[in-house]
């Protein structure tokens, strides 16, 4: 590991801590040249599946896009952030353990639905309206009827 300070490439290891979730290392290092110190993180690379969108079109996965979405269907509803982030991270486990180079938005929605219908009943049909493009009042019975049938 270069040093950031003189770019020497001899460097220790002072320290080393594992983050609480598991995924994350944090390292101190001391630089033999210049004798300063500096921080390092390691972290797990999970290849995910690129997304194939409606149109066709091809995007990388975006779990930013993935979050924002579920928390707007979640928005003012009594469910802590610390749920969502589980759920966000079930979804990607799915996504990266599928073995699958690529992934529909579709299937990315149907991941989502069945987040939510376990977190929030109405979220879950909000997201449903938006997501499967309700266009009338007897879709979103349809979505009220799936919730209530177990």
């Amino acid at each position: 590991m270069k040093c950031p300070f003189c770019s020497n490439a001899d460097t220790q290891v002072t320290d080393t801590r594992v983050s609480e979730d598991g995924f994350t290392i944090r390292r101190r290092r001391r630089c033999y040249a210049c004798e300063k110190r500096f921080t390092t993180y390691e972290r797990m690379e999970l290849s995910m599946p690129v997304v194939v969108k409606r149109d066709g079109s091809r995007m990388e996965f975006d779990v930013d896009k993935l979050k924002s979405s579920m928390r707007l269907a979640l928005r003012k509803r009594p469910v802590p952030a610390e749920k969502l982030d589980e759920a966000v991270s079930r979804i990607q486990d799915r996504l990266a353990n599928s073995q699958s180079k690529e992934i529909h938005t579709e299937q990315i929605g149907q991941h989502v639905m069945q987040e939510l219908r376990q977190l929030d009943q109405v979220a879950y049909v909000r997201f449903a309206s938006v997501y499967q493009s309700f266009e009338d009042i007897q879709q979103f019975v349809q979505a009220i009827q799936e919730i209530q049938t177990p």
